[in-house]
């Protein structure tokens, strides 16, 4: 699947950037920024792509996404054609817009965990989006440092929030476990550079980490909210993801390479955590996702993956209304 790098307007003056758009339609690509962004779609049903996440959102759809997390979302064609309105409004802030000493403070402890998280992709759901709305709706509008109070008031809020479902699997994006525990993170490095060895076993990592198996699965629940053989699947699972959308190995070798030494087995579990077979996984993220580049709307916002960003391609108008906060 080709990915392209959408080249955004947050320049280095910029605290974040908002883009709001009223019916304007969803003619760009799966594309990805080294920007974090907060993406909130009113109004309307359709499509959404994070990472090896593929599904249906319902009239309102509030996510977090981390740097270089590819993504897409579409609206239902005949309800953008029945004109009835709706509304997509985008903030995009920087990766180092809190220093290594602001993050490291107590009172932020929350919110550098929430971003450590949104590498896989956050979708809110309940009050939460409807507390968070108010506020993005409200920063819209440039109102000067009180628009930079209210942005942290957005993310404390956004970290505190309980009702919020991970999008793409943890194989999908692997990356260390952030924890005070070192024990868990030693264990979770471990199963990101062994999960392909189909004879992984959990009493590998407790004897890693110096545990009785018992023990050490109790503890991994605890940091996980899943226990050892789900966790394993679904970082199994997310890299066979990652391979059908991104290579043209055949399934047999992917799911190998993944840790899977069964066939069957394997196919029965990706169906399971993935509600179709591998094939089918493929060609659906496949299908509608071409883009011709040279016809966007927006000159220069999205380049092929394999192109050299350059200071002439940065668009000086986007079709939506920006708002800078700087």
């Amino acid at each position: 699947m080709q990915v392209y790098r959408e080249i955004t307007p947050l320049k280095e003056p910029d605290v974040f950037v908002i883009l709001d758009s009223w019916n304007n339609g969803f003619d760009y690509p799966v594309h990805n920024h080294p920007e974090f962004e907060l993406n909130l779609v009113v109004g309307i049903s359709g499509n959404r792509i994070v990472g090896d996440s593929n599904e249906r959102y319902h009239n309102i759809d509030l996510v977090l996404l981390g740097p270089y997390l590819y993504h897409k979302w579409d609206g239902d064609e005949a309800m953008q054609q029945s004109g009835q309105p709706y509304r997509v409004i985008t903030i995009q802030f920087g990766m180092d817009l809190f220093n290594s000493q602001l993050l490291q403070k107590d009172r932020l402890y929350k919110i550098r965990k929430l971003l450590t998280a949104a590498s896989r992709g956050i979708k809110f759901h309940g009050n939460t989006v409807e507390m968070v709305m108010e506020k993005m709706v409200e920063l819209t509008q440039d109102n000067g440092f009180s628009s930079i109070i209210v942005f942290l008031q957005l993310l404390d809020l956004l970290s505190k929030s309980t009702e919020t479902s991970f999008l793409a699997s943890e194989g999908f994006t692997p990356q260390a476990l952030r924890s005070d525990s070192n024990r868990i993170q030693i264990a979770y490095g471990y199963i990101l550079k062994n999960f392909h060895n189909p004879n992984l076993k959990i009493g590998d990592l407790a004897a890693l980490v110096n545990m009785s198996n018992s023990t050490f699965s109790h503890f991994f629940q605890k940091y996980t909210n899943k226990n050892f053989t789900e966790f394993l699947i679904d970082v199994r699972i997310g890299n066979v993801c990652k391979l059908l959308l991104n290579t043209d190995e055949n399934i047999g070798q992917i799911s190998y390479r993944s840790g899977f030494n069964n066939m069957a087995n394997f196919n029965r579990l990706f169906k399971k955590y993935r509600s179709c077979t591998p094939a089918e996984y493929r060609r659906r993220n496949k299908e509608n996702v071409a883009f011709d580049w040279e016809k966007q709307i927006t000159p220069w916002q999205f380049l092929p993956s394999d192109a050299e960003v350059l200071e002439v391609f940065k668009p000086d108008k986007y079709t939506t209304t920006r708002v800078l906060h700087n």
